[in-house]
């Protein structure tokens, strides 16, 4: 297994995520293809899980303003739920973030992943709110 991030949008690193991403938010999930690839893609750092060459889970930071930044677009393929990759994708991110000097880090968790980034660490604030018709909930963690 290995994990690798990138910030080059016409990389195989960035197409791999963009793939897991369609299959998981688009296709599954009902996400507009304009909700699902934004503004953002070019500011972000975008990881990707490798497993045997193949691409199974991803996510990617934006950096925030104040030494903060968002995880998001946090996706594993259907076939390989459950195996603990999110959370060594999340692992990865958090490590890329502390090194380069971030010490908090926000995300918006699908109300049905909130327990997952819980156990990851991260604590829920405000209100539920609903985002591309999903809901969710605001979480944070010190990094």
């Amino acid at each position: 297994m290995v994990i690798v991030h990138t910030k080059d949008t016409m990389s195989d690193i960035y197409l791999d995520a963009v793939k897991i991403r369609h299959q998981v938010f688009v296709q599954e999930q009902g996400v507009p293809l304009n909700r699902e690839i934004d503004k953002d893609e070019a500011y972000a750092i975008h990881f990707v899980l490798y497993e045997d060459g193949q691409p199974l889970a991803t996510a990617r930071l934006l950096p925030l303003a104040d030494h903060k930044i968002k995880l998001q677009r946090m996706a594993v393929v259907k076939t390989s739920r459950g195996k603990g990759l999110g959370l060594k994708v999340i692992q990865a991110a958090e490590t890329f973030a502390k090194e380069q000097h971030f010490t908090e880090i926000f995300l918006g968790a699908q109300l049905t992943a909130e327990a997952f980034y819980q156990k990851a660490g991260y604590l829920p604030y405000g209100k539920p709110f609903l985002d591309a018709g999903i809901q969710h909930i605001a979480m944070k963690k010190r990094l």
